[in-house]
């Protein structure tokens, strides 16, 4: 699945000119934590979140330093954070280095990208307009969808465990020797010995997410390396 597949095409955004007054009303009245900014030509300008609105001369949280370190900092730094405290346009406060994807990006992509920089979403961009909005919420939509559709998909057996074997074979943790896959009539049984009980959940999660798998049962055992000691799986509930 690509950004074009998730995105939210009915983008909430505000004009650079737009003030900031008018941004708050609309992020409480729509309930999200930041606007797209695009210009008059659809181009992205920046984006306004509420972490921009946290140092405002109306709140009294504006930034206050001590003299010696207004000594240290740049005339143009301390131009920047008065404009942002006092500024009453949208443009005064954004954010103008703006994350983007465009509408071809992979989900891989988008959700390193989301995991590296720590943001809940991003703007989907068609060459230079923007066309769309990706969030996490989209991501978790797109999640609920696939995950009905593939337990609802049936197969026979043997494709099932064909499918579950093909996946262990593509992990290098697991211990492929000692283990085997029954199926029947969608009921998988697995089979062997494993090295810790980190390994038993990941196999059993491997089984259940195979299409047409309806129920798996954990036969797998335990051996203690040193001692010999087998622990057998735990009663199924």
């Amino acid at each position: 699945m690509i950004a074009a597949d998730v995105m939210t095409r009915n983008v909430i955004s505000v004009t650079p000119d737009g003030t900031v007054a008018d941004a708050v009303d609309l992020m409480l009245g729509r309930g999200i934590s930041g606007l797209l900014v695009v210009d008059a030509s659809g181009m992205l300008a920046g984006v306004v979140t509420e972490g921009d609105l946290l140092r405002r001369d109306e709140l009294g949280t504006q930034r206050r330093r001590s003299w010696w370190l207004r000594l240290l900092e740049s005339p143009g730094r301390q131009a920047t954070d008065f404009t942002r405290a006092h500024g009453r346009k949208v443009a005064d406060v954004m954010t103008r280095d703006v994350l983007s994807v465009g509408v071809d990006a992979p989900l891989s992509d988008i959700v390193a990208l989301m995991e590296e920089h720590r943001v809940k979403r991003l703007p989907v961009l068609d060459g230079d307009r923007v066309v769309g909005v990706v969030s996490r919420a989209d991501l978790l939509r797109a999640l609920s969808v696939v995950a009905r559709e593939r337990h609802e998909t049936a197969a026979d057996d043997r494709t099932i465990r064909a499918h579950i074997l093909d996946t262990l074979a593509h992990e290098t943790w697991v211990p492929r020797t000692t283990l085997n896959v029954t199926v029947v009539n969608g009921v998988v049984d697995l089979w062997g010995t494993i090295s810790n009980d980190q390994e038993r959940r990941a196999i059993c999660v491997m089984a259940e997410n195979a299409p047409g798998v309806t129920k798996v049962i954990d036969h797998l055992v335990f051996v203690e390396a040193y001692t010999g000691t087998v622990i057998e799986p735990p009663p199924e509930r």
